[in-house]
């Protein structure tokens, strides 16, 4: 029983490991395919109607866990975008040229690039075709996995049919074994008892 159930635990440990993989892998090429989507629909939207201004930028990366902010004004109001491209030298305080869509002033990006993140669609072009080689891959060791444990359900199954004839067999052959020389020497003495009586007569 212990063997057993061992190999039954890491299957079943295996197996939701895997279809763990496959939901992340879905998740992930589904957000950079969001991501890709919505940079491509708002560099659609500036090319259409540009409109042109001035930012400042705010803020520089300091880490991957910061981004660049770029300051500008559109219609009387303060707005900021961020994460866009900027030159290698940028400091705070200097000006760069923005264009914004005439119908979303929040659909801005640097003058003369496609996109408003290029590093963003960067990341989505290379990490999609990933997330969905490994999601194909983790379908593959997950329809394994269910056939291999279909087929271990199905030994099992077989070894305790078998081991339940072997037991029931071995059960019948020793009661047997043990109520014939009982029945065996009931006949030879109600014989022999005949066969007594008959002499005395």
């Amino acid at each position: 029983m212990r063997s057993a159930t061992v190999p039954r635990f890491r299957s079943a440990r295996l197996g939701r490991g895997w279809y763990l993989a496959a939901v992340l892998s879905a998740v992930l090429a589904v957000g950079m395919c969001l991501l890709g989507w919505r940079q491509a629909d708002q560099a659609d939207r500036i090319a259409a109607h540009p409109v042109r201004t001035e930012g400042t930028i705010t803020q520089l990366p300091a880490g991957s866990a910061t981004y660049s902010a770029v300051s500008y004004q559109v219609d009387g109001q303060q707005r900021t975008a961020a994460d866009l491209w900027l030159p290698e030298d940028a400091k705070v305080g200097d000006r760069i040229c923005l264009e914004h869509a005439a119908d979303d002033s929040g659909a801005v990006r640097v003058c003369g690039k496609r996109y408003p993140q290029p590093a963003g669609v960067g990341l989505a072009r290379v990490s999609v075709p990933v997330a969905l080689l490994l999601f194909a891959g983790c379908v593959v060791r997950i329809r394994r996995h269910r056939r291999a444990t279909q087929a271990f359900r199905l030994r099992t199954r077989g070894r305790g049919r078998g081991a339940r004839i072997s037991t029931t067999v071995a059960f019948a052959t020793e009661a047997l074994g043990d109520g014939m020389p009982s029945i065996t020497h009931g006949k030879r003495s109600r014989r022999r008892r005949r066969g007594g009586r008959r002499a005395l007569r």
